[in-house]
């Protein structure tokens, strides 16, 4: 079956004139139950009776011919009329209350069991209601030629309040195939509307807001320009403004919409602006530095996905093409190298596209020996599915894995269909030379890795070195076994060996020389090649100690792990490619290409899985689209093993898609006013919530691909709205807490609190310590001392510690440059609501819990950060008033204003109050009063850290040291110790402004 869009597009006319017909037809009510007053008892049966027979009842009495229960058969007229096992007719017609299937189902007559059984399947009120209405009208059940004949008749009719009934590709069952929608609850598959072609004025917008506001209800008035200027920079930059900037915005005597317009744009081609957005998108996307799981493996290259999306805001790159690259960019890449198109045909170079994949790479997955691959295969299908329907079409397709989606249109059919989009999609790290924008400092910190692999090594050498033939010949005394066997062949070997020097020379040597020239392995091997005992081998570790045991598994696991960590600093993009898929049976090292990639492996062919069970599979499905809108499909999927990705991209990013345009529209919008337009971003089915203001909706989505598909352009006309302008103080505040408690009128604008990144990056930003560089490998700052050092277990082994950059720059990157690993979390971050990887974030939470308390006015960051401040803002002051920021004597009056004033400048983008002036020297000289003179030193980070654990072949307890090299290159921040005690009091008044809600939260 075909969908046809026709019946999409006409939908909403359709209700319209249907609805005249409809009041004409709804004239009473029997039973609480609506009924049609030319309806006769036969179109009440095929309404509403046979839908609530076989749901409530066939399963029991119908689904089985040779095992129906009570032999009461419901499946037709005939049926229930041959009776039952109680020798009683379940229907009298025209006698409801005489009717045992009536009385069975009001579960109140002693006489007949309550059916159905279970109680949470009983009928409600109204459908007692037609139950009742249609015995006691005679119980007329008309055959099946006739039933079809009045749904025919009826259906428009009936569509009004039923519901409408939508093709798509069909169903796992023709009940599902076949049932009704609420037209309120398919408003995202419908054609986007154009309220109005007018895309250049932003007050189509504010008319929009307008039209919807509730009667009555005044607006807030415009925000002033200080609140303005810092709402839209951190709204663009996830940054604070500059106080210099923030006094020529403010002092700008020209007009307000102008100056306004100015601080837009420039603030659009600030190269922030593309990290900030970075921010939003990696959020939907899940991006994360390490593969999650038992394994926890460091994905070495996904920082380059990272920045391929900062460059992508940056340039505004089209949607479509965005879309288009992270779905297929190497299926784009490979036709690029095969015709004579540039690369600036796309925009992007091949490398760029090859890396702009890593977006089906984002979800955690592994493949460890202890897993069956077929079922790691398919969590990376199902992984893949899901995310690009909640990325790109707000849609969670999962939801369709095992059944048909019991909301949405979306049959189980449609999600293997999509998924059989991706059944050629393999993954790897593939060659993607680096490109001039990408930055590519910080190579030499590789360094300290390049140590602990050679420490490693080492460590493994002087292990093996103890597995030797005597070493074997020991174990078997030990446990009072023959060592014939065993001494064989080791003199079979030892036959087999050149002579060394010693011995062409004439010289002697004794057994245990020349048994050195042999390994325990290959004693075993021979021994295992002559089928000897197994009781006589000796184990392949034979003479480790408890300690041994545990640190030969910790060296080797180390070195596996580092083979992903090194991959950081080389030419490979965290990406797919197409073709067969390879049997393997494990992953632990970065996987490439294989040379036969399209003759070598399994050729999948995607099968509808029942109960979404890799081992179950069922019928067959070819790759394709959601059906519901597979007439905006231009071109189908084809079946071959390359080009799937890419027609199915360009079905998701086509114009006339209504989810991926409205979707996107959606989460731009709420980057702005932190809350969307439809109130779940990654689900626009039937249990999101719908838009509060579709009309906008609908022209935000129209006006966007009219423009070219521009970011930038979207943001510009939403920040020059007036509603984007309001201030966060309503003039009427109770008035509108009761008219819009909801708080989605945008009669006044929304405060927000910072993001757990904006919060510590305004942090770093404030004190000057803030190292502004874009894109590059993950920085590590510092974290919590407990959390960094704590042993983190992964498969078989220890995780490394969490050891920071050795130089504060640094360290002092932007967040959203930090190392994301899945198994562990900045508990500063963590606590401020920054999401975890796992799952698609389609809009951040914002808790306030007690721990956050803790993390902000007492962690080591906020009291560094506070001390960098108090040291700026006196040095500056100082330097202003040409005075001396330290010495002997107290500073000047002057200057501690001065300081103040400059603190209330970074920190709020504004000056004190007296008021607030007062407090603050105040409490700054009565902390002043309290400290020393001298503060003690700061004890130098650890370069090394024991770890005790137990060893999991043997059980025994064993030790080892873990050495942190960078930290012995370490370079702290600014510490107590290094500034004299006015600073440091003033460091606690800082501590309190960081901790404010002026600082905290955006007005």
């Amino acid at each position: 079956m075909k969908f046809s869009m026709v019946s999409l597009r006409n939908l909403e006319t359709k209700w319209e004139s249907l609805l005249l017909l409809t009041v004409a037809c709804l004239t009473c009510q029997v039973g609480g139950a609506p009924c049609l007053a030319d309806e006769d008892n036969a179109a009440l049966f095929v309404r509403r009776i046979a839908p609530l027979l076989q749901e409530k009842c066939i399963a029991c009495h119908g689904s089985e011919a040779e095992n129906i229960e009570g032999s009461l058969d419901l499946l037709s007229d005939a049926g229930w009329r041959s009776g039952s096992d109680s020798g009683v007719l379940a229907i009298v017609p025209g006698k409801a209350d005489e009717s045992p299937l009536f009385l069975a189902a009001t579960r109140e007559a002693d006489e007949w069991s309550a059916m159905p059984p279970k109680d949470a399947e009983r009928l409600t009120a109204e459908e007692l209601g037609w139950l009742k209405e249609w015995i006691a009208g005679g119980a007329t059940w008309p055959d099946q030629e006739e039933s079809q004949r009045i749904a025919l008749e009826y259906e428009d009719a009936w569509s009004v309040e039923d519901g409408v009934r939508l093709e798509t590709s069909g169903g796992l069952s023709a009940d599902w195939t076949n049932r009704r929608y609420a037209p309120e609850s398919i408003w995202g598959y419908q054609p986007v509307r154009t309220p109005s072609a007018n895309f250049d004025d932003a007050g189509m917008l504010d008319e929009f807001i307008v039209q919807r506001l509730p009667a009555g209800l005044a607006v807030a008035p415009p925000a002033d320009r200080t609140q303005l200027i810092r709402r839209a920079t951190f709204d663009l930059t996830g940054l604070p403004p500059s106080p210099e900037d923030v006094r020529r915005f403010v002092e700008d005597p020209r007009a307000d919409d102008l100056v306004w317009a100015e601080l837009v744009d420039r603030l659009l081609e600030s190269p922030h602006y593309g990290e900030r957005m970075a921010q939003h998108w990696l959020d939907v996307v899940r991006y994360a530095d390490s593969s999650g799981f038992a394994n926890d493996y460091d994905r070495g290259n996904a920082w380059r996905y990272r920045d391929y999306v900062v460059r992508a805001f940056n340039e505004d790159k089209p949607y479509d093409q965005f879309v288009r690259e992270q779905i297929a960019g190497d299926e784009i890449a490979e036709q690029m190298t095969h015709s004579d198109a540039p690369p600036t045909a796309t925009g992007s170079s091949v490398s760029e596209l090859i890396v702009a994949t890593g977006f089906l790479r984002m979800g955690p997955w592994e493949l460890t020996s202890m897993e069956v691959a077929k079922v790691a295969r398919q969590r990376f299908l199902d992984d893949a599915t899901n995310s690009v329907g909640e990325t790109f079409l707000a849609h969670s397709l999962q939801c369709a894995r095992c059944h048909d989606h019991k909301f949405d249109p979306i049959p189980t059919r449609d999600y293997y269909s999509v998924q059989a989009v991706f059944a050629t999609t393999q993954l790897c790290e593939r060659v993607a030379p680096f490109s001039p924008q990408e930055n590519v400092e910080g190579f030499g910190e590789r360094k300290y890795l390049l140590k602990r692999k050679r420490e490693l090594e080492q460590s493994l050498k002087v292990l093996n070195a103890k597995l030797t033939v005597s070493s074997g010949r020991a174990w078997l005394t030990e446990m009072g076994r023959d060592t014939a066997a065993y001494d064989s062949a080791v003199e079979k070997l030892l036959a087999a060996l050149p002579l060394d020097p010693a011995e062409q020379a004439g010289s002697p040597t004794t057994q245990e020389e020349r048994e050195r020239g042999l390994s325990l392995g290959e004693v075993r091997k021979l021994m295992q090649q002559r089928k000897a005992p197994p009781e006589l081998i000796p184990p392949a570790k034979a003479g480790f100690t408890p300690d041994d045991f545990g640190n030969e598994r910790v060296a080797r696991k180390g070195l596996e792990r580092l083979k992903w960590e090194l991959e950081r600093y080389e030419p490979y993009a965290l990406a797919v490619y197409n073709g067969r898929t390879p049997q393997v049976k494990s992953v632990s090292r970065p996987v490439r290409v294989p040379e036969q990639r399209m003759t070598q492996g399994e050729l999948e062919q995607t099968c509808i899985l029942t109960g979404g069970d890799p081992f179950a599979s069922g019928m067959p499905v070819s790759p394709g689209v959601l059906s519901i809108l597979g007439a905006v499909q231009t071109s189908p999927v084809p079946d071959s093993v390359k080009g799937r990705r890419l027609a199915f991209a360009d079905w998701v990013a086509s114009p006339d898609n209504p989810l991926t345009t409205r979707a996107i529209g959606n989460r731009i919008w709420m980057w702005h006013f932190n809350v969307p337009l439809a109130g779940n971003p990654n689900n626009f089915g039937a249990s999101g919530k719908p838009p509060t203001h579709p009309e906008l909706l609908d022209w935000l989505a129209a006006r966007f691909v009219a423009k070219g598909w521009s970011f930038k352009s979207m943001h510009r006309v939403i920040m020059l709205s007036q509603a984007y302008q309001r201030s966060v103080s309503h003039p009427d505040p109770q008035r509108l807490s009761e008219v819009d408690p909801a708080g989605v009128s945008y009669a006044v604008f929304k405060p927000r609190r910072l993001t757990a990144e904006e919060l510590r990056d305004a942090m770093l930003a404030s004190t000057g310590e803030l190292n502004p560089m874009l894109g590059g490998i993950p920085a590590r700052p510092e974290i919590n001392l407990e959390a960094a050092m704590q042993p983190r277990q992964v498969m078989g082994t220890f995780a490394a510690a969490w050891t920071p950059n050795p130089l504060p720059r640094e360290r002092h990157r932007r967040s959203l440059y930090t190392l994301k690993l899945r198994g562990l979390v900045d508990p500063l971050l963590e606590v401020f609501n920054s999401p975890s990887p796992d799952f698609s974030c389609e809009r951040r939470d914002t808790s306030m819990v007690t721990p956050q308390v803790f993390s902000l006015f007492n962690s080591q960051f906020s009291h560094a950060r506070a001390l960098a401040l108090a040291n700026r803002c006196l040095t500056e002051a100082s330097n202003a008033l040409g005075l001396a920021a330290s010495g002997g004597g107290e500073l000047a009056e002057a200057a501690e204003i001065a300081a103040i004033e400059r603190l209330y400048q970074l920190a709020y983008s504004r000056s004190p109050t007296e008021h607030e002036l007062q407090i603050c020297l105040e409490h700054w000289r009565a902390v002043d009063a309290l400290l020393p003179d001298e503060a003690m030193a700061a004890e130098a980070p650890a370069v090394s850290v024991r770890r005790d654990a137990v060893e999991e072949n043997t059980g025994e307890h064993f030790s080892f040291e873990e050495r942190l090299y960078a930290n012995e290159d370490f370079v702290p921040d600014l510490q107590p110790a290094d500034v004299n005690r006015r600073t440091r009091s003033l460091a606690d008044v800082c501590l309190a402004i960081l901790n404010s809600n002026e600082f905290i939260y955006l007005y």
